[in-house]
């Protein structure tokens, strides 16, 4: 089956390349046809690139890089949460922040007001669409921290690795398949590292389950379930929110989950996915887009500012995708930030011996079909198995806050790891493996369902990768100012 599956795979992508304009598949619906067509030749370069052959440089799984006493940090992009994470970052100890990027110089000054603690004077580089190549060319720099519209994290990303700096990009790491391998080459050849900031992946529940899945709580896994369920449509089209209405203009172009890693990621670190096993192949489904197009005609007709975006392939509402890894297990995911619907990340995790749920609140765990476990029963388990990093940091995270805390945990993790010289949690094969589940099932969409291989960013050497380890075992001795 496996290889039949490819083999189709391998025809359609010639058919698709022959068929330039046209869908795929001539079962596809009105609306979806429309969407193939607009894009076609993007989603055929996608499935080419997806079946390309990229040779290993360098395994970076498990990689420590020499320790950094005193990290000194470049943030490039601070309008929204580049800004926050300034703050943030003034209350690590062994922590420099030398310069802040941003096109708009008012962006660039608020987060600089933003420090809480002395010894930090950044340099601002507010000069232009291109200023952030300046600042990764410094030499006192260790560590690049990208906050930018999509588009922009991958070159930034490889540009930075190219200069010597190690990179912590913002979700998603790359929005093509083709960006995604330029990230793995790039940190392979440069052994750099480039750490996508998945902040979920650092939240208490998602962190109490994954110490649970390593102590054997659950058995074997067997499947997964993760979502982005956020209604943020009235924000795509306020001018004010996000640079030139970046958010907008991706999802009026691309159709498919294109935030996927917030459900992905947990789910994969519990599954040792890229370390004992690996995301095989994905079909995704869209909805039709019910909201989108018919919001940009009303504001149209208020403002022609919003003409540009009528009648463009704005993407379905609600997408579902399904994911197959190498040992069998299975993983679904949602992204809908369209409908008016109750906020979801949706981390379930099933297994031969447990069960765990978060969302609808509160989070809960059973271990049989008859109920979840009592308040009592989950006192109990979490005072058994909250990791060590929830009990070192997990009180302070909460007070200096960023989501609830899950924010400043990441951001002291991958200080902690560079000041001691340790593994990331989250590497280069992780920022790729999540974030090409966009683009992939941007192809699986137009091609009615279609399934299509994931790439091995690791090139086989999940096999041999070990697991995360969240024991904090090592480091853990950086420092907070509050």
């Amino acid at each position: 089956m496996n290889k039949n599956r490819r083999n189709f795979l391998k025809y359609t992508g010639l058919a698709g390349l022959g068929l330039a304009g046209k869908a795929v598949f001539s079962g596809c619906g009105e609306g979806q046809a429309k969407k193939s067509k607009d894009s076609s030749g993007r989603l055929d370069h996608i499935l080419v690139q997806a079946q390309k052959e990229h040779p290993p440089h360098f395994n970076m799984s498990g990689y420590a890089a020499p320790k950094i006493d005193n990290v000194r940090v470049g943030f490039v992009g601070v309008g929204n949460r580049g800004g926050a994470a300034v703050e943030r970052m003034s209350y690590l100890e062994g922590v420099e922040i030398k310069a802040i990027g941003d096109i708009r110089s008012e962006k660039a000054k608020e987060a600089k007001g933003r420090i809480q603690r002395p010894g930090h004077d950044p340099v601002l580089y507010t000069n232009g669409a291109e200023d952030w190549r300046k600042l990764c060319e410094r030499e006192d720099l260790d560590l690049i921290y990208i906050a930018t519209q999509w588009e922009l994290h991958t070159p930034i990303a490889v540009y930075a690795m190219e200069h010597g700096k190690h990179v912590a990009v913002e979700i998603p790491a790359a929005t093509t398949v083709e960006d995604c391998w330029k990230l793995v080459e790039t940190s392979e050849r440069t052994k750099k590292h480039c750490v996508m900031l998945e902040n979920c992946c650092y939240d208490f529940f998602e962190l109490l389950t994954l110490n649970m899945v390593r102590q054997g709580f659950f058995g074997e896994l067997i499947h997964g379930e993760g979502a982005y369920i956020h209604d943020i449509l009235a924000s795509f089209f306020n001018k004010e929110a996000r640079f030139d209405l970046w958010r907008l203009k991706e999802n009026s172009k691309r159709n498919g989950n294109l935030y996927p890693t917030h459900g992905l990621g947990p789910i994969c670190q519990a599954m040792d996915i890229n370390r004992g096993d690996r995301m095989d192949y994905m079909v995704s489904m869209a909805s039709n887009d019910f909201l989108l197009e018919p919001l940009a005609e009303k504001l149209a007709k208020e403002d022609s500012f919003y003409q540009q975006f009528v009648d463009k392939p704005f993407r379905g509402n609600m997408n579902t995708s399904t994911i197959r890894t190498s040992k069998g297990r299975t993983i679904m995911l949602q992204h809908d930030v369209s409908s008016p619907r109750p906020y979801s990340r949706l981390h379930l995790l099933s297994g031969t011996k447990a069960t765990a749920q978060k969302y609808p609140l509160p989070a809960r765990i059973a271990t049989s079909h008859e109920a979840w476990f009592t308040d009592a029963e989950m006192q109990k388990v979490e005072a058994q198995y909250t990791p060590p990093i929830v009990k070192k940091i997990g009180a302070l995270a909460k007070q200096i806050g960023g989501h609830g805390g899950m924010d400043f945990m990441m951001d002291w993790r991958l200080i902690d790891c560079l000041r001691n010289g340790l593994p990331m949690d989250m590497d280069v094969y992780d920022a790729a493996a999540w974030s090409v589940i966009g683009p992939l099932s941007e192809w699986s969409v137009a091609n009615r369902s279609a399934p299509i291989d994931i790439p091995d960013f690791t090139n086989k050497a999940w096999k041999s990768n070990k697991p995360l380890d969240v024991s904090l075992s090592t480091g853990g001795n950086t420092g907070v100012k509050v």
